[in-house]
């Protein structure tokens, strides 16, 4: 049978369901039923591969679900090019957004991953759509290395990459300066602004990205650390430190001082470590708390902000690990009317997690 996919056209809907029937992956009955749905017009805009996921269909032989990720990769091996998947902690996102606009990349489904001196590597939505190489090669000397990638995760990260670049470079380009950093303290010192409001509204949509990337990636600390000339934020991921983004001394300045005034602390004080605390809430709506350090360097104020999830107090003595004779012995330990009981370790190894569900046991 002729494939439907060829090379130069972009993709549709009936054009992949034929395929994925005549690969043996998709039962024609499922084809005809999604290829016959009524779809709004938010679904119209949804990449085809977005729309066969959605109807949550088995695979013919193996009847395995046809998600996304499966979806990318028959695509990929279609097109006869690498699957990706994009890893946001892994990108430089500065020099991913400077080779090509927002415009062109949300026009033709792309999104540079690498940068190097030799390659760009592009992730695309449309494997058989090559109409942007030519123009985007006139512009850079490198080499294109084309990958398919997930189109949910291209449409997410184009959006939250060219945000943060745009907010980073307003911030830096707006009256946050050095010189305005310093007039904000002033007026903080004689008490003639008092909320936060007052803040750039480029360094309010850094921090509120900063803390909802931090949720998306299961950090458990973020480290905000000035250095000469520019601002290094890293997240704390099961133990390990990763570099997220570099930022300008200023812009960096300007968040600690947003973030100092949202944790109640004195942003006009910068020669003695601070400690405060923010309640915010998750993407998915629980309440999550900050707890907020600051530490003065050679090169400014250091901020680290512990995110604490409440849902350890719901935890079970089994789910943190105390089971048989360790949870004897510890049962015998805080039943005492006397005594001391000091719990130790690194971060993250669970000490506010035993302590808050021993007391939740204790107290009801």
């Amino acid at each position: 049978m002729k494939e439907a996919l060829t090379k130069g056209r972009c993709l549709d809907l009936g054009g992949i369901l034929k395929d994925l029937v005549s690969d043996g992956v998709l039962e024609k009955s499922d084809a005809v039923e999604i290829a016959a749905a009524r779809r709004s017009r938010e679904q119209a805009l949804l990449h085809p591969l977005e729309i066969i996921a959605a109807k949550q269909c088995l695979h013919r032989s193996h009847k395995t679900p046809l998600n996304l990720d499966y979806l990318s990769g028959w695509l990929a091996k279609k097109a006869g090019i690498p699957l990706a998947h994009i890893d946001p902690l892994k990108i430089n996102v500065p020099a991913v957004t400077a080779v090509m606009s927002f415009a062109y990349a949300k026009r033709y489904g792309i999104l540079c991953l690498e940068v190097s001196r030799e390659a760009l590597v592009i992730a695309t939505m449309e494997p058989f759509d090559t109409a942007w190489m030519e123009s985007l090669q006139q512009t850079s000397p490198r080499t294109l290395r084309r990958v398919m990638a997930d189109p949910a995760d291209i449409k997410k990260y184009t959006l939250e990459f060219y945000s943060l670049a745009k907010s980073v470079f307003g911030a830096g380009t707006s009256v946050v300066s050095g010189a305005g950093i310093a007039n904000f303290e002033q007026l903080l010192e004689v008490g003639k602004l008092k909320n936060a409001d007052a803040q750039d509204q480029h360094i309010v949509n850094i921090v509120d990205w900063l803390l909802q990337y931090a949720f998306d990636q299961r950090a458990s600390d973020i480290h905000l650390e000035p250095r000469r000339g520019k601002g290094k934020v890293r997240f704390r991921i099961d133990g390990v430190l990763h570099l997220v983004y570099e930022l300008p001394d200023n812009v960096m300045t300007a968040m600690i001082s947003r973030l100092k005034i949202l944790g109640r602390m004195d942003v006009a004080e910068k020669r003695r470590p601070q400690d405060g605390r923010i309640k915010t809430k998750a993407p998915n709506g629980s309440e999550v708390e900050l707890r907020l350090s600051t530490m003065p360097t050679a090169f400014g104020e250091k901020l680290v902000m512990r995110i604490f999830d409440p849902d350890v107090l719901l935890r079970s003595f089994s789910q943190l690990g105390l089971v048989a004779s360790d949870y004897q012995q510890w049962q015998s330990m805080i039943k005492r009317a006397h005594g001391i009981v000091l719990v130790t370790g690194p971060t993250g190894s669970g000490k506010t997690a035993t302590l808050y569900s021993t007391l939740k046991q204790r107290h009801g």
